[in-house]
């Protein structure tokens, strides 16, 4: 019989399985059970002459009609020598993004990272890279997949502000052009570990990020660059901590909140660094401060632990805080808390000490490096200092002074320019009357 509409809805539910074939197109039928839930399904043979059975689709979930022009597409691909049922089978095991990320976080390489490392990455696969491209198989994902995930990222296409479940708390998440970058890289850099690792084919993935424009980071010439800089930060901060210096006899800032922000600018420490200090790590006689292998960004790669010489005046700041037990912290938060939070009190100091609107925390580790570069450091010596992995990572700062100490140059020759340029204007007497 011809499957249509009308000969489907005659059919009756048999007693065992059974198949209809349809009249016009060969290998197209359908399949009775005596569950009463049928299947449209197409027969054939494929290049070895194998039988093979592909279904298309419930009797119910689809119409007759749509089912005869699947099979009709079927019957076209066999004719061309393919296997629909291989291909679909293949489909099904082929490799997905989401599945290599989920390899790529049971990873050895993802474990050695740094917790909070992995906290940030697991935010940007489970919040950007999951949804916009999981889906996909790795092997059909194209450049422009890849744009499409990263313009989406830009225009906050994936942000959230929903609670959290926890009291109070709630969970941000933000897109921009700063997101994106750092979503795409973290793939880019997937993809290469599925290389490495052989959990990609060769030669996939090569090329899937790499053509892709993501932009660049914004440059990191904001930095305090004036000393005078530093003595408004150091005044407002005395001024924050301090009720009598304010109208309403109340402090705006927790002293151990300035005291913590004090040693990131003294020091170049990060945040992180500094806010998980613990008594242990401090060596006050020695002037240092010693975190190991899991108290810093880079320990699991460079398998040392970070050296951080004390100023006096920073080792002073450490000295008056409270003492406590080795495993206490140094700095520490408000009853309840966890960890101190430096977010808002550092956008209320810098707006009140008149420093640059964009200028970060981690900005005073870049003023802390460039200050370095600029009396003479070399990269080395940055990269002790600063606990960077890569010296080439500290080697910009050096090329940052020596372009700064030109533009300081050309800014001293513009004056003598001037001056040299007024000969020219017969601003200057004759030697003759100079000599009278």
């Amino acid at each position: 019989m011809k499957i249509s509409k009308r000969s489907v809805d005659a059919l009756q539910v048999p007693e065992t399985r059974r198949w209809v074939w349809d009249a016009e197109i060969k290998g197209f039928g359908i399949v009775l059970r005596p569950t009463g839930t049928h299947s449209f399904v197409f027969n054939y043979r494929d290049q070895h002459g194998r039988q093979r059975n592909i279904t298309i689709g419930k009797v119910g979930s689809m119409t007759p009609d749509e089912a005869r022009k699947r099979a009709e597409k079927l019957r076209r691909e066999v004719g061309d020598g393919r296997s629909p049922l291989a291909e679909k089978r293949a489909a099904r095991a082929a490799l997905t993004i989401g599945d290599l990320l989920d390899r790529y976080l049971a990873s050895e390489r993802f474990k050695r990272k740094a917790p909070s490392t992995q906290t940030v990455d697991r935010g940007r696969i489970e919040r950007h890279l999951r949804p916009l491209l999981g889906k996909l198989v790795v092997e059909s994902v194209s450049p422009q997949d890849v744009e499409a995930a990263h313009a989406k990222i830009v225009a906050g296409k994936t942000a959230i502000d929903t609670p959290s479940g926890k009291k109070r708390g709630r969970i941000i998440v933000r897109g921009g052009e700063g997101t994106a970058r750092m979503a795409i890289r973290l793939l880019r850099a997937i993809l290469s570990w599925g290389r490495t690792a052989k959990v990609l084919p060769i030669g996939v993935g090569a090329d899937l990020v790499a053509g892709v424009e993501i932009g660049r980071d914004g440059q990191r010439d904001l930095i305090l660059d004036d000393p005078a800089a530093y003595g408004r930060l150091w005044k407002m901060l005395d001024q924050l901590t301090n009720p009598d210096a304010l109208a309403d006899g109340e402090s705006i800032m927790r002293t151990e909140v300035a005291d913590a922000i004090r040693v990131i600018a003294l020091t170049g420490a990060r945040k992180g660094e500094i806010l998980g200090l613990r008594w242990r790590h401090i060596d006050l006689r020695a002037g240092t401060i010693t975190l190991p292998l899991d108290a810093h960004k880079t320990g699991r790669k460079t398998g040392q632990a970070r050296v951080i010489g004390l100023p006096a005046i920073a080792a002073a700041v450490i000295a008056r805080q409270p003492k406590g037990e080795p495993d206490d912290l140094v700095f520490r938060p408000a009853r309840g808390g966890a960890k101190l939070d430096l977010t808002k009190p550092w956008a209320i100091v810098r707006a009140a000490a008149g420093l640059p609107a964009g200028i970060g925390l981690h900005g005073l580790r870049h003023s802390l490096a460039s200050h370095m570069a600029m009396e003479g450091a070399q990269a080395a010596e940055i990269m002790t200092a600063l606990g960077h992995r890569d010296i080439s990572t500290s080697a910009k700062y050096v090329h940052w002074a020596r372009d700064r100490r030109q533009e300081l140059a050309e800014r001293a020759a513009a004056g003598i320019t001037a001056a040299i340029s007024g000969v020219a204007a017969g601003q200057v007497v004759s030697i003759s009357e100079a000599r009278k």
